[in-house]
C-alpha cells in the first residue's frame, strides 16, 4: 500500500485533536451537500496564534483525515501560518494533479494530492478546511484573500 494512502486510514481511523472542546472563540458546521460529509470546527486564538482547533467530523476516511491533517498542522501556529497552509491546500486540491503539494508547508497534507484528481473527493478533502476558515471569520480574524498570501514561517 502506498504510504500516502497510509498516512490517510491512519489519520482516519485515529484523527488527532477529535473531539469539540472549549473554550473557543468561533466555530462552523459545514457540510458536504454531495456525500453527507458533517465537520464541526472550533478555533480558539490568543492573540496571533492559533492555540486550539477541535472538531467533530462524520464522513468519509477522507474528510475525517483531513481534519485531523488540519488540527495537526495548525495547532500552535500563527494566524499567518494557518493562512498560508490553507492556502497552499486549497492550491494542491484545486490543481487537477499539477499541484503535489509542499511537505515543508502542509506536512501530511500531502497524503491528500491523490484527491485532486477527483472533483467529488476534493470537497471532501476541503470541508474541514473551509469551516476553520469560517469559524476564524466569526472569531474576528480577517480570512480575506490579501490575508493568505503564504506562510511566513
Amino acid at each position: 500500500m502506498d504510504l500516502y494512502q497510509e498516512l490517510i486510514l491512519e489519520h482516519s481511523k485515529r484523527p488527532q485533536h477529535s473531539g469539540l472542546r472549549e473554550p473557543f472563540d468561533g466555530e462552523a458546521h459545514h457540510v458536504n451537500p454531495t456525500c453527507g460529509d458533517e465537520v464541526t470546527v472550533r478555533a480558539a486564538r490568543d492573540g496571533d496564534t492559533l492555540t486550539d482547533v477541535s472538531y467533530d467530523a462524520l464522513g468519509c476516511s477522507i474528510s475525517v483525515a483531513s481534519a485531523s491533517i488540519l488540527a495537526e498542522e495548525c495547532i500552535g501556529h500563527s494566524l499567518d501560518d494557518v493562512r498560508g497552509t490553507y492556502a497552499a491546500m486549497r492550491a494542491m486540491l484545486t490543481s487537477k494533479g499539477s499541484d503535489p503539494g509542499d511537505e515543508e508547508v502542509i506536512g501530511d497534507g500531502v497524503a491528500l494530492a491523490g484527491v485532486a484528481k477527483y472533483p467529488a473527493r476534493v470537497k471532501c478533502a476541503l470541508l474541514p478546511w473551509a469551516a476553520l476558515t469560517d469559524a476564524l471569520a466569526r472569531a474576528g480574524v480577517d480570512i480575506s484573500s490579501e490575508a493568505t498570501s503564504g506562510r511566513t514561517a
